[in-house]
């Protein structure tokens, strides 16, 4: 069987919680080797701290596939422990403060002076230098400070939280990857690693494409609810159906926008695909009107017929019983629990569960004795409440 596209590379994860570990995961699936660095108290919080409904906790479902090491790294031989499996390692994953793991001593710096091939990558809520680099922070926070959050929501209403992390995703988990993978190629090519300073709120901010076109065009974002894509067009939306739920409408092209009007019967709108304004909300009162006039599973079964771009919106449970979703095997079960596939497919690369979520330190001995120490170092490490 062809090898993994990251077999051979391996990874400490020194990150906690949610972005790290999640990029990390999307590595570990990859094949590469990562090795999750937990400290001899807590460890990673979302241990404890993620189950939020019932018995599962987010920990089992971004953990899969790595390994587990505890390191104080707040003693000497912990951090001359670290530095030893860092001088042969690829890439260094951490979520702390900034100026944190130079206090360490496990820094970038003093990393690349041992292994200047290391891609060593910070994921912070806002980066590594600026009058916020030393603020704490979470994923609302970085949504309200870029912009974005100030956009989500209906007209005259006030903004509206997400139930999607999209700094902590978009920002920590997927921006990440980018600059890891750069770095790791170019280390292959020149010899010399980088420094990936990755910040959330920059990754969300500049993925708001909409509101900078807004911007550049009138001088100021368009208010929420009444954007192209926020309501303003009635071609863009959604509706609500006689027993309560909804439809996704996006059919904004031309032919789309016809074949709509035809199968609702209201082949007089078809001019009006992107009416803003008075007008844009006259013809989106017609459709909200139209929707409404029947149920879910009739405009369900209506819409399976006509291909053009308005679906139904499922409920999450319901999702997970999509045949599209099920045909594209994006749910697995791993140690018994039901979680997500990686979002990416690969020629001749099948899934693999190598690996359930580690417990703290289920591997430190193996890690350590596949990096060189000996049973008496391990032994030593172990009397010293270093691992």
């Amino acid at each position: 069987m062809r090898p993994s596209p990251l077999a051979g590379l391996r990874v400490l994860d020194l990150t906690r919680l949610l972005p790290g570990p999640l990029a990390s995961m999307h590595l570990a699936d990859l094949g590469a080797d990562v090795i999750k660095i937990e400290d001899t108290g807590a460890g990673d919080y979302a241990r404890s701290a993620g189950a939020v409904h019932g018995t599962v906790s987010y920990f089992q479902l971004v953990n899969r596939n790595k390994r587990s090491l505890r390191i104080d790294l707040k003693q000497a031989a912990g951090v001359d422990t670290f530095m030893r499996l860092a001088s042969t390692a690829d890439v260094i994953l951490e979520g702390f403060r900034p100026g944190v793991v130079d206090k360490l001593g496990i820094g970038y710096t003093a990393v690349a002076t041992i292994n200047p091939r290391i891609a060593y990558c910070a994921i912070t809520g806002y980066g590594q230098d600026g009058p916020y680099r030393d603020r704490a922070g979470h994923d609302l926070n970085y949504l309200g400070y870029c912009g974005l959050l100030d956009q989500i929501g209906t007209a005259g209403g006030a903004p509206a939280i997400p139930n999607f992390q999209i700094g902590d995703l978009l920002g920590g988990s997927l921006s990440a990857l980018v600059g890891i993978l750069a770095a790791v190629i170019d280390a292959r090519t020149s010899g010399r690693g980088r420094y990936v300073d990755v910040a959330m709120t920059d990754a969300v901010f500049a993925h708001s494409l909409f509101p900078l076109l807004a911007v550049l065009g009138l001088g100021h974002a368009v208010p929420r609810g009444e954007d192209v894509l926020s309501g303003g067009m009635p071609s863009y939306g959604v509706y609500a159906t006689s027993d309560g739920r909804h439809f996704a409408v996006s059919a904004m092209e031309p032919k789309f926008w016809q074949m709509l009007c035809t199968a609702i019967e209201r082949p007089h709108l078809a001019p009006f695909a992107f009416a803003t304004g008075a007008e844009g909300r006259r013809i989106r009162a017609e459709l909200e009107a139209v929707f409404a006039s029947r149920s879910f599973a009739e405009w369900r079964a209506l819409f399976e017929q006509v291909d053009c771009c308005v679906t139904p919106v499922l409920r999450f449970e319901e999702s997970m019983e999509n045949e599209q979703l099920q045909s594209r095997g994006m749910l697995v079960e791993v140690a018994g629990v039901r979680q997500f596939s990686p979002p990416f497919k690969l020629s001749e690369l099948p899934f693999s569960a190598r690996l359930p979520p580690p417990d703290a330190g289920e591997h430190s001995e193996e890690v350590l004795r596949e990096s060189g120490f000996s049973a008496e170092e391990i032994t030593c490490l172990r009397e010293q409440q270093v691992i």
